[in-house]
């Protein structure tokens, strides 16, 4: 006696056998959880050296702002300005504005000033994709500042952009 197989529990058998292969090939794959990143809590009754702790966070976690800007390289390769020193030269990048508003306009409005020899494309980082708060901004602005400066900026502080 001859037994054969139908054709369609051969194709189930065969798709059955190609998901259970692939199902296990991709188990073998290292997984990685990829989280949002913390909320940031900023309040009123911050110091200055912690306004300036969670702008460095904010500028390197949800700002990313180290994704194109770098801190104390030079050369060629450079896709945004280097931030090294980013505190004294806001000073007198843009003549008829303070630091402070230098460094508000080229977060608020990036292509309002290009830094010569670097292009443009910075997005304004209060609109998504990165959508920081004015709050977030003031602490970022006071990182910057801290780089070869001294930060002057507050959560009290009226930045001429938003809330």
């Amino acid at each position: 006696m001859h037994f054969t197989i139908p054709t369609p529990l051969k194709i189930g058998l065969v798709v059955l056998g190609t998901t259970a292969l692939y199902t296990y090939i991709g188990q073998l794959v290292p997984q990685k959880e990829v989280l949002p990143p913390a909320e940031t809590v900023i309040s009123s009754e911050m110091t200055t050296e912690q306004l300036v702790e969670v702008g460095r966070q904010v500028a390197e976690n949800q700002g990313i702002c180290l994704t194109c800007h770098t801190i104390g390289q030079s050369g060629s390769a450079l896709r945004y300005p280097d931030l090294a020193g980013i505190g004294s030269r806001a000073e007198t990048r843009v003549p008829g504005l303070g630091g402070v508003e230098y460094l508000a306009q080229s977060l608020y409005e990036p292509e309002a000033f290009i830094v010569p020899g670097f292009a443009g494309g910075m997005p304004p980082i209060h609109r998504p994709p990165i959508g920081l708060s004015d709050d977030e901004i003031k602490a970022v602005i006071a990182w910057l500042q801290s780089m070869g400066g001294t930060p002057t900026v507050t959560l009290q502080t009226d930045l001429g952009y938003g809330g």
